[in-house]
């Protein structure tokens, strides 16, 4: 699968790809019909600690793409609750597809 990974107000981090890039990797194993992800971190500045930092994953299989994004206290919930959001739409979509 090819990740890219865009990044807002935030620097890169590789332990940030790494752990996205092991999430995917397993979804991937699961729904083989999976071939892109887009990764997209953003932070944003807020008076709350408990949100301000996004992460967007985006899909691309067969059909419409597939989106999730979740905005948590920090990247790595976030990542995390996209995933789970995206394995939700991904077993759905993959309860709908026909073997011919």
């Amino acid at each position: 699968m090819k990740i890219i990974f865009e990044y807002t107000n935030v620097s890169a981090s590789d332990r940030l790809e790494a752990l996205a890039r092991e999430k995917l990797e397993s979804l991937e194993r699961k729904y083989s019909f999976v071939h892109r992800g887009d990764v997209f971190f953003k932070k944003e500045n807020t008076t709350s600690n408990e949100k301000g930092h996004h992460c967007g994953i985006r899909l691309s299989a067969p059909g419409p793409r597939i989106y999730a994004e979740s905005d948590e206290a920090s990247f790595v919930e976030a990542i995390a609750e996209s995933i789970r959001d995206l394995e939700d739409q991904l077993r759905k979509r993959k309860e709908k597809m026909k073997t011919y």
